[in-house]
Formats: C-alpha cells, structure tokens, sequence
C-alpha cells in the first residue's frame, strides 16, 4: 500500500519574504502635557460661557452650570496640585482660573437682571 502524496506548501526562506512597511503611527504636533489640558479645560469653560462658538455646530450658547464645573475642576487641580508645578504652569493655571471667574461673573449677573 502506498502512501499519497502530501504537497507540502512551499518553505518562504527569511530572505525571500517581502517585508511590509510598518506603519508608525502619527506623532501628534504638540505633546499633551498638563499646559494642554488646562488649555482644554479653560476653552470647554469659555465654551459654556458662550465667548467661544460651539467646535461641532459653530454656535455660541450659555451653560452657566457646564462653566462652573470647568471653574471648579480647575480650582481643584490648583489645589491638589500645589507646589508640583513649574512657575509657568502654576501662572497659566491662576490666569486661566481668574478669566473664567471674571467671565462667569459677569455672565451670572447678567443673566439676573
């Protein structure tokens, strides 16, 4: 009795394979560090504020209440993260905390008359 005949798939020898590209993925601009998330987080307050349109619809609305949220996670970074940052974070940090707060001061007494 004779044994068929396996076909064996050919060997691919290392140097025979065509190596692909390997995609690398996209480095961003500018690294996210925690300048950029204060930046992130001050816009979403002016955002709410209505000084800066909405980025999906290009409209300005108020939502005082989604101001004060950004007003209060900023404040609570400040403290959970005082004498950690540079000079210069520390300083972006109190001007954008003071900006939001004059704006939301405004906004609410405004919006009282």
């Amino acid at each position: 009795i004779s044994q068929p005949e396996v076909s064996a798939a050919p060997e691919l020898r290392p140097e025979s394979r065509e190596k692909e590209p390997v995609a690398q993925p996209e480095e961003p601009e500018e690294a996210m560090n925690f300048s950029s998330l204060l930046l992130f987080l001050a816009t979403t307050g002016m955002v709410h504020l209505g000084e800066i349109p909405e980025p999906t619809t290009g409209q300005r609305s108020e939502n005082l209440e989604g101001a004060r949220q950004m007003i209060d996670l900023l404040t609570i970074l400040m403290e959970k993260t005082e004498g950690n940052l540079s000079a210069e974070e520390a300083h972006l940090l109190e001007n954008l905390l003071y900006e939001l707060r004059m704006k939301f001061l405004d906004k609410s007494k405004a919006a009282e008359l």
